[in-house]
C-alpha cells in the first residue's frame, strides 16, 4: 500500500500498533524513570485494556502489529544483518551483531523489543547491576511517536531520549523493506542532500498532527525541538513549490503529562478539536507562531492567539470542547493528566478515548457524540456506521498510567481524503 496521511480524522484504513509484552514488565522502581515511567505498569490488566482498543480498530480498519512486521523483514539475511549491526553501534556496541544474526526471524524480533538478558559470564558483567544487555522498549506500545505519516511520506521520529532511539531503528527498516509499504522515509539522521541536521534537532509523532494536506500542526517543548521542527521546514521547502502552513505551539516543560501536543490538543473532525483550555487558549506566555512556506522559501512568521485561531487564517474554523468541561480546573487538571484530551480520530467524527475521564465525555456528548462502549462495538451489538459523530470508550485504569492515550499507541499509515 501507498502511505498516505493528509488529516488527523480520514477515514482510517491502516493502523500499526504493538501489543504490550514483558518488555512492560522488565521494570523495576530503580529505573522505571530511565525508561521514562512514572510507574510500573500491570501488564496483564494494561494487557485486556489494550485488547479492548485493538479490538474496535479491528472492526473498521486493517491493523498490523509491530513484532510481526519486524519478523517479516528479518527474515531477509541482508537486511537483518544491517539492522542489527545499525543497533549494536547506537547502542555503544555491546553486543555482537553476527552472535544475533544466528537467532530465528521470529526470536529475534521478540529480543529486540523484549530485551536479551545479560549473561554473567565474566567479571564486568557479573559485577554489572543492569539485567539486560539489550535492554527492552519499554515504550513501544506508544507507537505514535518513531514515524508519522506526512502526506505520502513516512517522517522518522528522532527521539529526545536514548532509551527510544531503537525504535525509530525499527520503524525505519519495517517502511524500508517491508513488501506490504509502498512509501519515502524522511530522517533526521540521514538527512537529503543539502538538507542539514542540527544535532539539537528531535522530532516526535505525539507533536506532529497534520489538519489538512498542506497544514501541520506540531508542539515543541521537552521532545520536538525547535531544530527539529526546522528540519520540517527545511524538507517542506524541498519537495513542495505550493502554500504550506505550519502551526507551531510551545508547551510547558512540566509536569509530564504535557510531554507532547496531543496530550493537550487533538483534532476530532473537520470542524472540531479537542483541548486543554488552560494550555491551549489561556497560556499567552506559550506561544502560537504560524510560518508559510511558498516557492521554497519561508515567506512569513508571525504570532497567533492561539491553535484554533491560526487555523482560521488557513480556512479551517475548529469548535473547541474541553477536556474536563469548563467549570473546574481541578476537575481539567485531574483528566487531562490521564489523557483526557488524547483522542484518536478514526474517521471524522469518530473517535476512541479513556472511558475514566468522565466529565470529558459529558462534555463530548453534549456536542453531539454519541458514547458508546468498546465491548459493544467489539461484539458487534453497535456499529459505529449507526452514527454520525460518536466516541468510542475504553478502558485505561491502567494503559493511562503509562503516560498515554488512544492516539499515542496507534500509528496511521493510510487514511482516505477529507471532503472539505
Amino acid at each position: 500500500m501507498k502511505t498516505s496521511i493528509n488529516s488527523e480524522f480520514g477515514n482510517l484504513e491502516a493502523v500499526i500498533v504493538h501489543q504490550p509484552g514483558s518488555e512492560v514488565e522488565n521494570m523495576t522502581p530503580e529505573n522505571a524513570e530511565r525508561a521514562l515511567y512514572s510507574d510500573i505498569l500491570n501488564l496483564s490488566v494494561a494487557s485486556r485494556e489494550f485488547a479492548q482498543l485493538e479490538g474496535v480498530l479491528n472492526t473498521v480498519t486493517s491493523v498490523y502489529h509491530v513484532k510481526k512486521l519486524l519478523a517479516d523483514i528479518l527474515k531477509k539475511e541482508e537486511v537483518k544483518i544491517n539492522l542489527l549491526k545499525e543497533i549494536c553501534s547506537k547502542e555503544g556496541n555491546i553486543c555482537d551483531p553476527l552472535l544475533l544474526a544466528d537467532y530465528t526471524a521470529e526470536k529475534l524480533a521478540t529480543l529486540l523489543i523484549e530485551g536479551l538478558v545479560l549473561e554473567k559470564n565474566n567479571l564486568t558483567s557479573y559485577l554489572s547491576n543492569e539485567r539486560f544487555l539489550l535492554r527492552p522498549l519499554h515504550n513501544l506500545f506508544f507507537t505514535r511517536d518513531s514515524a508519522m505519516g506526512m502526506n505520502d511520506n513516512m517522517l522518522i521520529g528522532k527521539m529526545a531520549n536514548p532509551v527510544r532511539e531503537r525504535e525509530s531503528v525499527i520503524m525505519e527498516s519495517i517502511f524500508k523493506y517491508h513488501e506490504l509499504f509502498e512509501t519515502k522515509t524522511i530522517n533526521p539522521l540521514k538527512p537529503e542532500t543539502g538538507i542539514s541536521m542540527n544535532p539539537k534537532s528531535t522530532i516526535e509523532g505525539g507533536d506532529f498532527q497534520v489538519a489538512r494536506e498542506d497544514v501541520f500542526v506540531i508542539g515543541t517543548g521537552v521532545r520536538t525541538s525547535t531544530q527539529g521542527i526546522d528540519f520540517i521546514i527545511e524538507n517542506i521547502k524541498k519537495l513542495k513549490t505550493e502554500p504550506h502552513h505550519i502551526i507551531v505551539q510551545e508547551l510547558p516543560s512540566t509536569p509530564e503529562s504535557f510531554i507532547h501536543l496531543d496530550m493537550v490538543y487533538t483534532f476530532l473532525n473537520s470542524d472540531s478539536c479537542m483541548v486543554y483550555e488552560p494550555v491551549i487558549t489561556k497560556m499567552n506566555r506559550l506561544r502560537t507562531i504560524h510560518i508559510q512556506i511558498e516557492n521554497r522559501k519561508v515567506v512569513k512568521i508571525e504570532e497567533k492567539p492561539n491553535i484554533m485561531k491560526a487555523l482560521q487564517k488557513v480556512g479551517i474554523d475548529l469548535k473547541p470542547i474541553f477536556c474536563g468541561g469548563r467549570t473546574d480546573s481541578w476537575i481539567q487538571e485531574r483528566e487531562q493528566w490521564h489523557s483526557g484530551a488524547n483522542f484518536f480520530a478514526f474517521g471524522p467524527g469518530k473517535v476512541i478515548g479513556y472511558e475514566r475521564n468522565s466529565h470529558t465525555i459529558e462534555e463530548l456528548n453534549k456536542n453531539g457524540f454519541e458514547v458508546i462502549k468498546a465491548k459493544d462495538v467489539i461484539d458487534k451489538n453497535v456499529s459505529v456506521d449507526q452514527f454520525k459523530k460518536c466516541v468510542v470508550l475504553i478502558a485505561g485504569s491502567e494503559l493511562a498510567r503509562g503516560g498515554g492515550g488512544a492516539r499515542c499507541m496507534t500509528m496511521p499509515v493510510k487514511r482516505a481524503e477529507v471532503d472539505w
